[in-house]
Formats: C-alpha cells, structure tokens, sequence
C-alpha cells in the first residue's frame, strides 16, 4: 500500500510539473507594447554612425519624455529589446526583454545598453532583422496591446528573402514595423538616394506605421528620441512636421508619390558582385 500511495504521489508531482511547464500555465506580463528595436550594424555603418544610433537610444529611455509617455498607457509598462543585425543569418539580442515601468527601470535600461560593446558586419537584411523580431515577439512572456518592431538602417535589403515579404507577414500577425532610415552621408556602393523612400513603400506598414529620416549626424540623437516617444505614446509628437500617406506617418517625406524599387539592393548586388 505504501508503494502505491508514493506512485500516486510522483505521478501527481509529474503532472504538476508538466502543467506549470505548459504554455497555457505560463504567467504572461501585461503591457501596453511589446517593442523590438533593430539595429542596423552593417558596415556602410561607420563607427561615428553606430556611436550616435546607441547613443539615440541611450538617451531615449533616459528621458523624462518617455518616462511621462510610459506613466500614460493603460497599464503603465512596456517590454522592450534590443536586437542587432546586418546579414541574413546574422542577428544577435544585446538586451533581452525587459519591463520599464518607470524613471528607474528606463535608466537601468539606458545604463546596461552604454556598457554592451559595439560590432560591425557585413551585408544588409532588413527582412532577416523583421523575421528575427517576429520570433523576440512570438516567444516573449508578454502580453502586448501593441506589437512593434523598431528597424533602423542606412541602406536597402540585398540579402536573404524580399523585405516586403517578412513585411507583409509581420503586419498579418498583428505587427507594426516603424523605420528609422539613416541618410546623413552620399550614397556609398550599395546604397540608394531616395532611402526614406524604400522605408516608405518597402519596410514599415501596419496600424499607424511611421518612419523617422535621420539626415544629419546632428539631428541622429534627437531623431531617435522623437521616434522612441512616437511609439510609445502610439500618437505623433505635437509641434512636428508631419504628413500623412498610405503607409502611415512620414516626417517628412521627400518627392511624395514615388514608387521606389523594392528589390533595388538586390539587384545593385547582383549587378556590382556578379552573382
């Protein structure tokens, strides 16, 4: 009887354990975004440029601004992680997910992003960088009122599948995609000139979907402050210049109503590599 009554016991110990396992037993966090930020680290990114993209984001969740953006959501909290990537099997999470709730949080945030090192790699997949934010997205222990996936880059995908591909299945799942293309130099070898373009028409969609040029290295810092804000709040920042088009908030956009090629950076790869 003895033995019996210890199966019992490991056979509900088994069960117990199998169920505080499960997916469905998993506690979820209740926030008001789930935000992925993706960074480009290609090496059309000089070092100056990547200095001022993290620096961006440093100041960022240093700032009373979105603290006070934070403190005004519904639930008063956010989940957030930092991602870098450049080639299309090459992502990598600086910063895994999490909560900031507040001043404290946020500067403890700000304070373990200024420590991580910087890297450099080569070639530029944007929809590798979405497809990998789908996944940080899809396995977090978030439960999100909204999902965005933050991409920053200085040039158009030229490797791994079509971006508006990863795009379009991103805003199926319920995924918003902003963009912050960096254009504060002349065009290099791989680079195309109408980048806020390709953003436009190629990479960001879905509710309320925006885009944020940088086109100075002065305005790099403030340019991602702004945009942190934007995403946070869910809602335009007073007081800038702004317009609207299909494919959510640009500001500003140049040469409105241009379509640009999507498959422009593979195609410049293919004719300058040969392959």
């Amino acid at each position: 009887m003895r033995l019996s009554r210890i199966r019992r016991i490991m056979l509900a110990a088994i069960v117990l354990l199998g169920w505080a396992q499960s997916p469905v037993a998993r506690a979820e966090t209740e926030v008001d975004l789930a935000l992925v930020i993706a960074v480009d680290i290609s090496f059309s990114m000089d070092p100056e440029e990547q200095a001022l993209q993290r620096e961006g984001f440093i100041q960022a969740f240093r700032s009373p601004a979105v603290h006070d953006a934070i403190r005004r959501g519904m639930i008063g909290r956010i989940g957030v992680t930092y991602v870098e990537w450049a080639g299309a099997s090459d992502q990598r999470v600086v910063l895994p997910w999490a909560i900031v709730d507040g001043p404290d949080s946020a500067a403890a945030f700000a304070a373990e992003l200024s420590l991580k090192p910087t890297r450099r790699a080569s070639r530029t997949s944007i929809s590798g960088a979405i497809d990998f934010a789908r996944q940080q997205l899809a396995q977090s222990d978030l439960a999100p009122t909204r999902k965005v996936i933050d991409v920053s880059g200085d040039g158009p995908n030229n490797q791994g599948r079509a971006v508006t591909l990863a795009r379009d299945e991103a805003i199926e799942s319920g995924i918003t995609i902003n963009g912050l293309p960096v254009m504060v130099k002349d065009p290099g070898y791989f680079d195309i000139t109408d980048l806020d373009l390709y953003f436009r028409e190629c990479v960001i969609g879905g509710p309320g979907a925006f885009m944020v040029p940088v086109r100075s290295r002065e305005q790099f810092v403030e340019a991602v402050k702004t945009k942190i804000i934007m995403e946070v709040a869910a809602r335009p920042v007073p007081g800038r210049a702004a317009e609207r088009d299909g494919a959510g908030l640009v500001i500003p956009a140049q040469a409105p109503g241009r379509s640009p090629n999507c498959y422009a950076g593979e195609s410049q790869w293919r004719d300058r590599m040969g392959n």
